[in-house]
């Protein structure tokens, strides 16, 4: 016989023993589905995230582009202070411009170069220009991070295990501004008519290893959002070896632009018609290493090709896993080359030389992108790497 026993049925067999088998199979599906909605669906949104570090990364990119122009036009020390919040505007009247004029004409830039050659206050305004929007641009980008990292830590939208890696790159952003000020502050003493080129370079090269960092979380992040279950791309042997290879290149590169060694040729492959120019090695090899216009000029020149080999072997190693970081690679190196080349047969030109720098920055990117695709691909094949986590 079966009866109505409230929202439930219940079976009662001839000899009085009751079945409750719905009643039992009632009460798991309303513990099941209570559970699947008292348990919140995770707050993490890697797609974001990396959408977030990819605009960061945009500004970074930019900031190095301008950073170029700053050192090609001499820029760099026309501001000789550095004020994090006054500063942000640029003089608003006259007497606020001569007053920064008059700071300027204090420099030993000032009187040792730039005064030969009868700098106007019109002169002034435009290298004050590109310093000022430099460091504005440096604001912006900490502005934008910072929010975009309280926001998404408020929010509970970082993903676990996740958290340090950004506070680490926002430390990043810092060390490399400060060092950017180090690196003025060093054209502001004795006799310097421009800053140290080992500062420039540390400025440089921590600008393109943060960019490189955020793409590499991005790419993390857009690994997240298709495999939840996905750990961070480790780093492999080939790929620490390639950057090595980069490394070297993008410090000679920047060491070339400190000391202006550009200018040491205008002919290629000979410099100044010979295939090895005259070198000074009076002052010792370690010395002529890191200050020779001539070496450092001839060095970066032909270091390029090793990099560039080392790039097409990075490129053809992800090829078939990551079409397009092979092709990025591929074309940022080519057109770095290229434009390497222009810019000595152009005898530095503006615009050369600053889409030459700004093309480095997109190889670093590309970079980043195909190491992290090497990774992230050995990660699935089981191949061994160098570590079990993406760098900071």
């Amino acid at each position: 016989m079966r009866r109505p026993h409230g929202a439930l049925r219940v079976w009662v067999l001839r000899d009085g023993v009751t079945l409750r088998i719905y009643r039992c199979t009632m009460a798991t599906s309303v513990a099941s589905l209570a559970s699947r909605v008292a348990a919140p669906a995770s707050a993490a949104r890697p797609l974001a995230i990396a959408r977030w570090l990819e605009i960061v990364a945009a500004f970074v990119v930019v900031i190095v582009l301008v950073g170029g122009i700053t050192r090609l036009t001499e820029s760099g020390l026309s501001i000789t202070e550095w004020d994090v919040a006054t500063g942000i505007l640029p003089p608003l009247d006259e007497a606020g411009w001569q007053a920064e004029f008059a700071k300027y004409r204090a420099t030993p830039e000032y009187r040792l170069e730039a005064a030969l050659g009868g700098m106007t206050l019109a002169d002034f305004k435009f290298i004050y220009f590109w310093e000022w929007f430099h460091r504005l641009l440096a604001r912006a980008v900490g502005l934008v991070y910072a929010a975009g990292l309280v926001w998404f830590w408020v929010k509970g939208a970082i993903p676990s295990g996740y958290k340090p890696r950004f506070v680490a790159l926002l430390a990043l952003g810092g060390l490399q501004g400060l060092f950017g000020w180090l690196m003025v502050q060093s054209g502001l003493v004795g006799d310097m008519t421009d800053v140290s080129h080992f500062r420039l370079s540390l400025h440089l090269l921590t600008a393109l290893l943060l960019l490189g960092a955020l793409v590499w979380t991005a790419r993390d992040m857009r690994r997240l959002a298709r495999e939840p279950e996905a750990r961070p791309a480790p780093l492999t042997l080939p790929s620490i070896i390639v950057a090595g290879v980069l490394f070297v290149q993008l410090l000679l590169g920047a060491w070339v632009a400190g000391l202006n060694a550009g200018h040491a040729a205008y002919d290629w492959p000979l410099m100044n018609g010979r295939l090895v120019p005259e070198i000074d090695w009076s002052q010792g090899i370690f010395y002529t290493l890191t200050h020779d216009p001539f070496l450092l000029h001839f060095i970066h020149r032909w270091w390029a090709f090793v990099a560039v080999a080392a790039l097409v072997y990075l490129a053809r190693r992800v090829r078939k896993t990551d079409r397009m970081a092979s092709i990025a690679v591929h074309s940022a190196f080519g057109v770095m080359v290229l434009l390497g080349i222009a810019t000595v047969l152009t005898e530095v030109s503006l615009w050369v030389a600053a889409a030459h720098q700004l093309t480095g920055a997109l190889l670093v990117a590309s970079v980043a992108w195909a190491m992290h695709s090497d990774g992230a691909a050995a990660a699935r094949e089981g191949r061994q790497s160098v570590t079990q986590g993406a760098p900071a």
